[in-house]
C-alpha cells in the first residue's frame, strides 16, 4: 500500500487512543471491514468501560488481552454480544487488534487482543469462523512489547497476567468524527467469559 494510500486509510477511519500504565497506544479501526466489531467497541470506549481495566492475559510470542477486568479481577458485566466478522479479508497479523471470544463465534463482547506475532490460524475462512480483526496498532506498538515483558506468574486464578496490573487509564476516541454520544441508555446485559484462543 502507497503513502497516500494508507493515509486515506487512517483518516477515514476512527482512532483510538489506549493510555496505559506504560505508555499510549493509539489504534486505527477498519469501520468499513468490520462496522458491527468497531461500532461495539467505540461503545465500550465513549461509556468509559474500559477505563481502569487490565491486560489481564499476556503471552509473549502470541498475544496480549485486556478490556475485561478490573485490577483486582472482577470481570466487569458486558452489552450483547457482536456477530462474528472474521471473514473480511483482514489477517490477524502483528500489531492487529481483534476481539476475544469462548468456543461460540458470535460470543465477542469486550475483550480485545493484539497480536505480538502474526497469528494467522486465528483468521476466518468460509468452512471456519476465526477471530475478527477490526484494527491495527498506528502508534506505540513498543509500549505493547512492554506489557508482554512484564514479568507473569503471581496470580494463582490468573498465571498470565503480568504481576503489577497493566492498566488501560483512558480509553478514548482521537478521530475528527469523535463528537459521538456516549450511549447512556446501554446498560450491561452479559458476561461472557475469558477465551481468546
Amino acid at each position: 500500500m502507497c503513502f497516500s494510500q494508507f493515509a486515506l486509510a487512517i483518516s477515514n477511519n476512527p482512532r483510538v487512543e489506549l493510555e496505559t500504565d506504560l505508555g499510549t497506544i493509539e489504534l486505527v479501526l477498519y469501520a468499513d471491514k468490520a462496522p458491527e466489531t468497531v461500532n461495539n467497541f467505540l461503545t465500550y470506549v465513549e461509556s468509559g468501560f474500559y477505563d481502569g481495566t487490565i491486560f489481564h492475559r499476556v503471552i509473549p510470542g502470541f498475544m496480549a488481552q485486556g478490556g475485561g477486568f478490573t485490577f483486582d479481577f472482577q470481570e466487569k458485566p458486558t452489552r450483547d454480544p457482536v456477530i462474528n466478522e472474521s471473514n473480511n479479508g483482514l489477517s490477524n497479523e502483528r500489531g492487529t487488534i481483534s476481539m476475544a471470544r469462548t468456543n461460540d463465534p458470535d460470543s465477542a463482547t469486550a475483550q480485545f487482543f493484539i497480536n505480538l506475532v502474526g497469528n494467522s490460524r486465528l483468521d476466518g475462512s468460509p468452512d471456519k469462523p476465526g477471530y475478527t480483526v477490526f484494527g491495527k496498532v498506528l502508534l506505540g506498538m513498543s509500549v505493547v512489547q512492554q506489557i508482554a515483558a512484564e514479568p507473569r506468574g503471581q496470580h494463582k486464578a490468573f498465571r498470565d497476567a503480568p504481576n503489577t496490573p497493566v492498566r488501560i487509564l483512558k480509553a478514548k476516541r482521537k478521530d475528527s468524527d469523535a463528537n459521538a454520544d456516549a450511549d447512556s441508555d446501554a446498560q450491561p446485559q452479559t458476561t461472557v467469559g475469558d477465551n481468546g484462543q
